[in-house]
């Protein structure tokens, strides 16, 4: 369509076989319908087509009296300094939105989808059926909105109507926040065309960009035909960080965190493997990491046999598995136990919120399914584990009577 049109016309060049596809006509993906040898280039977007938070800042500044840098500080001083360049990109929406047709960017901005599915544009209500980590990384992205909307009154170079339009300045977050490509922190961009790129954990394209701030894409491993052609968002282990930023449910995901919330971070915990990337459960096999039979012996087993607590420690930093194996074992019911406890009130936790959605108008909540969707995968992950740590419960509590 026009969007295609434009941006051969603006330069961006594509391998024979690149391929825009979607299902429903909302959702759309890349996908290569020629056979993709690896390290290839599939896609390259010149510079001068890219948004670039660096020279957003300039642009903008230049045609400002003063209230884009008034809103910067105060974004900087309400604690938010890391997202002053994705906020740079969000103000260059909106001016380029108030132009409508007249923007050189109208074709890409209306190529991009109207209904967000992620926590900035869920209701109070969906918030009340998400689980801890969910809610708690979705009120991070609610809050990072509600700072921008504040400071954004201070700016002078957007129209009053167009600041105070919620939905406007939704729309114009979430466009921003699923497609920049940079650091937390640093310089952000978005490449019209290579922000076209779904998520997977398998992946088969990367996006660089080179030091003239072109945007260069390429295979990574041989692409047969008929394939889709997916970038990494980030740690494929933690589907809930997707969900709440991008509003998407990977189902590829091959393990979700452990949901344990009520574990305060220390030094030592981290040495042990205190993240949420790596505390896991795995879908498939029911099984559950390391680190989370780690950490929950040191920081909650342990917690009154200091001395104990101690030698556990010093036994996985100079890797001393046999006595890390020992303490384990020695402790295996308790442990066990304690996994048990919190998988069934972790399920029955999921059955409460899922209850509460029930019945409820979808027109006016349409992201209950997707957290349904979100909520039904975690369920699934935790019934795999619960097979597994019954008998293993069972196992160690027969072992410790005839002990």
């Amino acid at each position: 369509g026009s969007f295609d049109e434009w941006s051969s016309s603006c330069g961006v060049q594509r391998v024979e076989g690149f391929q825009l596809t979607s299902q429903d006509g909302l959702d759309w993906s890349v996908m290569t319908e020629n056979d993709l040898p690896a390290g290839l280039p599939i896609l390259a977007v010149p510079a001068e087509m890219i948004l670039s938070s660096s020279d957003a800042r300039v642009e903008l500044e230049g045609m400002s009296g003063g209230g884009v840098q008034t809103a910067v500080d105060k974004l900087s001083k309400m604690g938010a300094a890391s997202s002053v360049p994705k906020f740079f990109l969000f103000l260059k929406m909106l001016v380029e939105y108030e132009k409508g047709t007249e923007s050189p960017y109208f074709p890409w901005l209306d190529s991009l989808p109207r209904l967000y599915y992620n926590s900035v544009s869920m209701t109070d209500f969906c918030y009340e059926c998400l689980p801890p980590l969910v809610f708690s990384l979705s009120r991070i992205e609610r809050v990072k909105f509600e700072s921008i909307c504040k400071v954004l009154q201070e700016v002078d170079i957007i129209s009053r109507e167009s600041k105070q339009d919620k939905n406007l300045c939704q729309w114009a977050f979430n466009a921003i926040h699923t497609r920049c490509q940079g650091e937390i922190g640093g310089e952000q961009r978005i490449a019209p065309m290579a922000d076209m790129f779904n998520h997977g954990t398998e992946t088969e394209v990367e996006i660089s960009f080179d030091d003239a701030g072109n945007c260069n894409v390429f295979t990574t491993r041989d692409v047969p035909a008929g394939s889709p052609l997916r970038v990494s968002y980030g740690c494929p282990t933690n589907p809930s960080i997707f969900f709440a930023t991008y509003g998407f449910l990977d189902e590829t995901s091959p393990a979700t965190f452990c949901k344990i919330m009520n574990i305060q971070s220390t030094p030592e915990l981290i040495d042990l493997g205190f993240d949420f990337s790596r505390m896991l459960f795995y879908k498939d096999s029911g099984d559950i990491s390391q680190e989370v039979w780690d950490i929950v012996l040191y920081s909650k087993i342990l917690a009154q046999t200091p001395d104990v607590k101690q030698q556990f420690y010093e036994a996985h930093m100079s890797g001393n598995i046999e006595l890390k194996q020992a303490i384990h074992q020695a402790y295996m019911l308790e442990t066990a136990n304690f996994l048990k406890n919190h998988v069934d009130s972790f399920l029955t936790q999921l059955e409460e919120l899922n209850a509460k959605g029930a019945g409820k108008d979808l027109i006016e909540h349409p992201r209950l399914p997707l957290i349904w969707s979100h909520n039904e995968f975690v369920k699934l992950t935790f019934l795999a584990v619960k097979a597994n740590l019954d008998p293993m419960v069972d196992q160690a509590y027969q072992e410790r009577m005839a002990a």
